[in-house]
């Protein structure tokens, strides 16, 4: 009996996940090679994390915008999506940038949302965690089950940015999920993990995408300032660092039909202005 035949790159979804975007150093980079990766990797679909865009703090709607036009299917956010006032009244008018969904009931704008593709709907979940965090959200895994089985009784596409601190509650989560999203990514602390692994269920896992900001900095920004803090533990106002910029990510390869994964890969870029 002959072998059935291998899946090609059309019969798959390629899913592109940017990691925190900080501030014009890290939009620059973005706007500028996302549509290059886009055709470079054969991405069907594009989520970026815009949480630190703006100076480093929150998302503005001018810059989500210059986002979306750089073809950035969804963006996602974290603890500082409420950091630039003005973005309130554009998350209740825009679906494709989401808040983490586990904020109170009543809160503006939405956690989740589902987009058509070519390839049939893909579903974006934002979430936050809680150990560590400033903000004392739902706890995020008996929410987010609830959540995904809604979901998933439109789509076995659904892709999970957890926005958290603590390595353990990110792991916790990727086994939580397994078998039940296409991948749960984490951001938020800017240092992109090298444990990208496709979980025994179809779940691929990154504890942590990275950033998209300036390379000699710490997590973005400007070194002396974030070093005379560690010295003298005094207040001091962090600028975003400047000079080349990393890009840091993820690329996960998928089957449509049933939402599992068939791969993770780290994506890394280097880009100078």
């Amino acid at each position: 009996m002959s072998e059935a035949p291998a899946e090609t790159p059309s019969e798959l979804f390629r899913i592109l996940f940017l990691g925190d975007i900080i501030g014009e150093p890290g939009r620059k980079a973005v706007t500028t090679l996302l549509p290059l990766l886009r055709e470079e990797l054969q991405v069907d679909f594009a989520i970026v994390n815009g949480e630190n865009s703006a100076a480093g703090r929150g998302i503005t709607p001018k810059i989500a915008i210059s986002l979306m036009r750089a073809k950035a299917d969804v963006i996602t956010t974290g603890d500082h999506i409420w950091d630039q006032k003005e973005i309130v009244p554009f998350l209740a008018d825009e679906p494709r940038l989401l808040r983490p969904i586990n904020y109170p009931e009543g809160a503006p704008g939405n956690g989740s949302l589902i987009l058509q593709t070519k390839k049939g709907k893909v579903g974006v979940i934002n979430l936050q965690g809680r150990t560590f965090m400033r903000d004392a959200l739902e706890n995020p895994f008996p929410y987010i089950t609830k959540v995904v089985e809604e979901m998933r009784r439109e789509t076995p596409i659904l892709f999970v940015d957890f926005h958290a601190e603590a390595t353990s509650e990110k792991v916790a989560m990727g086994w939580h999920l397994d078998g039940q999203v296409s991948a749960v990514i984490g951001t938020h602390t800017h240092v992109p993990t090298a444990d990208e692994r496709v979980l025994p269920n179809g779940t691929a896992f990154q504890c942590d995408a990275g950033m998209c900001g300036p390379i000699d900095s710490i997590i973005g920004s400007q070194i002396e300032p974030v070093l005379e803090k560690f010295h003298t533990h005094l207040p001091a106002r962090f600028g975003i660092g400047r000079g080349p910029v990393r890009i840091n990510g993820a690329l996960i390869t998928l089957d449509p039909a049933t939402g599992k994964a068939v791969s993770i890969e780290r994506i890394a870029r280097t880009w100078q202005e």
